[in-house]
């Protein structure tokens, strides 16, 4: 766990716990001055070989949480991740807080429901969903949503004083990486422009990161604007560039083995199936060759 303080007020005191086996990283963003707090993307543990699930990679935060006297309002997910499954409603059972996502997961739920061969309905599983552009408040810090399509239709940020949680987009130690596009609903058009937008805040603004995946080095999630813009080496030749060298890569990657599994729950705000049994679409997703099963940002 690593914290980067506030920076006065309206600007969030951020803890992240970064998760070693999918590379992930959870978020908790305290308002200072009402000790209330918002987190975003808890993962739910999975395995792949045994089908397995439990909520232990979440726990230490909800410890940290109850340990700085914190009072959750909002567990969000920034996007229907593929490379683990959200643990967002054990936090609003164990909290009382309410779970967002953002509202084009409605359009992905139409994609995965034709490709799993059932209906996929996620309004009833979140409490809210959000548009872009709206607003919302924890304590004295304003939240806002900002759509962010290209390594999911349904990507959001949420800016949240001076902290922006950017899901996967920049990804990796500051100034590395970019995420995928190629799953369903993926675009490397849209991933440009919505970087570009992501750019486009002021140079301060402390960018949180999905993903990094540390080899000998400690783990690292923390960038901000002025770094992104300057020195990652993704970002320096333009748009046409951009999209042939994210397609050509994703072109090398593997799914995720959590993928078939994760978006049938991811959906539903990280619920399991009521009766305890996942579907598997099978010969959707052709086989690709490529390096270790991760969300890779590279």
């Amino acid at each position: 766990m690593r914290i980067s303080e506030s920076r006065g007020r309206g600007s969030p005191r951020v803890a992240g716990f970064h998760e070693p086996e999918t590379g992930s990283v959870q978020y908790v963003a305290a308002c200072t001055a009402t000790g209330r707090c918002m987190i975003v993307d808890p993962v739910q543990g999975y395995d792949p070989a045994s089908a397995a699930t439990s909520f232990e990679l979440v726990r230490p935060l909800l410890d940290w949480i109850r340990a700085e006297g914190l009072e959750v309002e909002w567990v969000l997910d920034t996007h229907p991740h593929a490379d683990h499954l959200s643990a967002a409603d054990f936090v609003r059972g164990r909290t009382g807080a309410r779970a967002g996502t953002g509202a084009r997961v409605r359009d992905v739920a139409a994609i995965w429901g034709g490709l799993y061969g059932a209906p996929m309905e996620p309004e009833g599983a979140w409490d809210r969903l959000f548009e872009d552009g709206e607003t919302f408040g924890i304590g004295e810090c304003e939240v806002r949503v900002m759509l962010h399509p290209g390594h999911t239709l349904a990507s959001v940020t949420f800016l949240m004083g001076d902290a922006a949680f950017v899901h996967d987009t920049f990804m990796g130690a500051p100034a590395t990486g970019i995420a995928r596009c190629d799953f369903p609903g993926g675009s490397a058009g849209a991933m440009w422009d919505s970087l570009r937008s992501i750019l486009a805040l002021p140079g301060a603004t402390r960018l949180f990161v999905g993903h990094d995946y540390p080899s000998g080095r400690e783990a690292e999630w923390e960038s901000d604007v002025a770094t992104e813009a300057a020195r990652n080496p993704h970002l320096q030749e333009g748009r046409e560039a951009f999209v042939a060298w994210r397609e050509a890569r994703d072109r090398t990657l593997p799914l995720p083995a959590r993928m078939l599994a994760a978006l049938q729950v991811n959906l539903h705000a990280g619920r399991l199936p009521q009766d305890g049994v996942l579907r598997i679409p099978l010969d959707r997703f052709p086989e690709e060759e490529g390096g270790p099963d991760a969300d890779r940002a590279d």
